[in-house]
């Protein structure tokens, strides 16, 4: 399903950190966004993450071809050797802003558990022709991480009314800077378009009209995730 011959866009985002973009990247689009409206009554809302919508995890069958296309084409750009083990998911982002928790409200990094000394990628394929509907931004921590501590801390503890007061943060979908993070890069979305990225870089999706979300596959914001835990590339 994948294309077999990629051309790949290099963006960077920050010294040794690039966001890898791979338009066209299946060959058959229609066909996944297909297969999503017809399990519409299959997504659900997955509340141990951050991600502030409705989600269908893939079978592993079709995780493991994504798994094959990131090996060939992008696990070494990363400075990644091995996939230890990942999976994918259909994904629709659906909430308002004022039903937003506190970690939805900023950006954030992906984490799987891993130990220590290994990687984590992630990818997202643009399953919408809305480009309004937003791509993904990355960022960096303004302050140094002990200054940012409470900031996460409080995130997962405090409700939303209550953080985004004592931080003084914006109760809704993080789509710039604040007092907190700098925006570096914002990969705009585009059908079938596929990204790759360090899951140790701050991001989030890049949702600047919230009320064009929809929870149809057939109109709303619809991707595919992918989360890859690896082992580090060896040193030269």
């Amino acid at each position: 399903m994948f294309n077999p011959r990629p051309e790949i866009q290099v963006l960077p985002i920050a010294p040794g950190q690039a966001c890898y973009v791979v338009d066209d990247a299946l060959l058959d689009p229609e066909r996944l966004r297909l297969e999503a409206i017809a399990q519409r009554g299959r997504f659900a809302m997955a509340p141990h993450n951050a991600y502030p919508g409705l989600e269908l995890r893939m079978p592993e069958a079709f995780s493991q071809r994504l798994d094959d296309f990131f090996r060939l084409h992008v696990r070494a750009r990363l400075g990644m050797r091995r996939t230890l083990r990942m999976y994918s998911r259909l994904a629709l982002a659906t909430l308002r802003p004022d039903e937003l928790q506190p970690r939805q409200c900023i950006c954030h990094r992906d984490r799987l558990g891993f130990a220590p000394g290994q990687r984590v990628a992630a990818s997202v394929l643009y399953l919408f022709d809305d480009p309004a509907l937003g791509g993904t931004s990355f960022y960096r921590p303004l302050l140094p991480p002990a200054e940012m501590a409470p900031l996460f801390e409080d995130a997962g503890t405090l409700g939303a009314e209550a953080f985004c007061a004592k931080h003084g943060v914006a109760r809704g979908y993080m789509a710039g800077g604040n007092d907190w993070f700098e925006p570096l890069l914002s990969v705009p979305a585009k059908w079938n378009r596929l990204i790759f990225y360090d899951g140790a870089l701050f991001h989030s999706g890049d949702i600047h009209h919230p009320e064009r979300l929809d929870p149809d596959p057939a109109r709303g914001r619809l991707t595919l995730n992918g989360f890859f835990t690896c082992s580090p590339a060896r040193a030269a």
